[in-house]
């Protein structure tokens, strides 16, 4: 079955721990979402995704999976989620889930009954030079068995061969009782590393620079082997087959101009070119003119669980102009929770829990100015919830009530992009400028934070700085 593509829908991401406490552990729930959805709705959205909320020992916080059919308790139960799936479909929302395909939890029961089902080495060492994406060698040696098995991320997070046909069904089985639960697609994550060379060779050195802020151990290397390989389009096309008509987002850390063998099977790819590149009408420019000279399969987004919040990567007083770029182009767009308040990274623990360095752009959501922890939870925090100047736009509640914040400007955008059509085309605005048409709309964003010379025409949107625009021309 051929992807659909997703249209123009805006995506919201919810990380489901750190979103909205219901129950006072100090832990985001399933429950706490669903109180907050008219949120999502005020601001216009189309869907939520959902990162992972499958039990998990959280060596990865959610992304090393123990068992891909439950829940985690913390997170809530299954009546929860059936609520929540009510919840959406009476609001109009798509509800997508985080499927995690390449690797599950060490403590998942499948490796230890069923090895098999992993990458495995038996000799004296590893059989290349693979490394994986947070440091460190990508092959450990088993303290059961002897034997070295394959991890693209953590230890804690083993490979699983898709050359099998058993992890296929299992995966699909996997797909379909998600479905059938309630789920409306899929972001896959790393879906790049389903599939690696069967020969298992090294890995190059790398020769050019890299468009991704890599690890730098990992980035030394041109990933030709350990990625990418020859069998992805088979395992797509069986997650294709689960998954329907419905729609599914990869997550695929690739130049642009390598995606085309996972758009036969997914609606989209993230840009993740755009995502990482300065926040400079050069760079910017750059990364644009590649994503859009691939006219279609595109998603586009600024932020998410895995970098730093928006507003501490581009500086708070340019977080407008952003959410202009982000929310006028062509294709999906995804918006991560608290990048429509302005939020920037909040404090991290004394001892932090993630060892990527990411937990301040995992905070709790301030909700609500004067109360407990902002709103997020009457109990302790599983993470520091950010306090002012980190919001200093004012909390979800504030934003709202104010057609000037943050909040309203999203609100603004994502209405006003149901009335864009056709592809984006670059305008040449001066060499501060990044600008581009869609149909006789143009969009200017100044990345430098200064006014932008705006063409003629009604001006439909224009930020507090001026720094970004949206025209219609005459």
């Amino acid at each position: 079955m051929a992807p659909r593509r997703f249209g123009d829908a805006v995506v919201y991401q919810v990380y489901p721990r750190s979103f909205q406490d219901s129950d006072g552990d100090g832990v985001g729930d399933l429950g706490g979402i669903l109180a907050r959805l008219d949120h999502l709705t005020w601001l216009g959205v189309d869907a939520l995704w959902l990162s992972p909320i499958h039990p998990s020992p959280n060596a990865d916080w959610g992304y090393d999976i123990a068992d891909y059919d439950g829940i985690a308790a913390d997170l809530g139960t299954f009546e929860d989620f059936d609520r929540l799936v009510e919840g959406c479909r009476a609001r109009g929302l798509r509800l997508l889930l985080d499927l995690v395909p390449s690797h599950t939890s060490i403590a998942h029961p499948w490796f230890r009954e069923h090895p098999e089902r992993y990458c495995w080495h038996d000799g004296p060492a590893p059989p290349n030079n693979w490394r994986a994406t947070f440091g460190g060698p990508a092959w450990s040696r088993d303290p059961v068995n002897g034997r070295w098995y394959l991890h693209s991320y953590y230890p804690e997070q083993p490979d699983l061969d898709w050359s099998r046909p058993d992890v296929v069904d299992a995966m699909q089985a996997v797909i379909r009782r998600w479905r059938e639960r309630g789920a409306d697609g899929f972001r896959i994550d790393a879906c790049t590393r389903i599939a690696k060379d069967p020969e298992r060779r090294d890995d190059p050195p790398r020769t050019t620079p890299s468009p991704f802020n890599w690890h730098p151990e990992y980035g030394a290397l041109e990933h030709v082997h350990s990625k990418d390989g020859p069998g992805i389009g088979a395992a797509l096309a069986a997650v294709r087959d689960a998954a329907g008509d419905a729609p599914l987002v990869a997550e695929a850390t690739l130049p642009n101009e390598q995606l085309g063998r996972y758009l036969e099977h997914v609606d989209a790819c993230f840009a993740f070119e755009l995502q990482a590149a300065a926040w400079t009408a050069p760079a910017l420019n750059h990364a644009l003119g590649r994503a859009l000279a691939l006219e279609d399969g595109l998603a586009w987004v600024l932020g998410n669980h895995d970098v730093p919040r928006l507003a501490s990567r581009v500086g708070p007083e340019r977080a407008a102009a952003a959410a202009v770029l982000l929310l006028t182009l062509p294709g999906p767009v995804f918006v991560y929770q608290g990048d429509e308040l302005g939020l920037a990274d909040g404090p991290a623990p004394a001892q932090p829990l993630d060892r990527a360095g990411r937990d301040g752009a995992r905070t709790g959501i301030p909700w609500q100015a004067g109360a407990a922890h902002a709103g997020f939870t009457t109990g302790e925090p599983w993470l520091p919830v950010a306090e002012p100047p980190t919001w200093a736009g004012g909390t979800a509640a504030e934003q709202r009530s104010d057609a000037t914040s943050h909040a309203a400007l999203h609100r603004d955008l994502i209405a006003l992009r149901r009335e864009l059509s056709g592809p984006a085309t670059a305008v040449g605005l001066g060499p501060d400028t990044v600008a581009f048409a869609r149909g006789d709309t143009v969009v200017a964003i100044r990345p430098d934070g200064g006014p932008v010379a705006a063409p003629e025409g009604e001006l439909l949107l224009r930020t507090a700085r001026g720094d970004g625009i949206v025209v219609r021309r005459a």
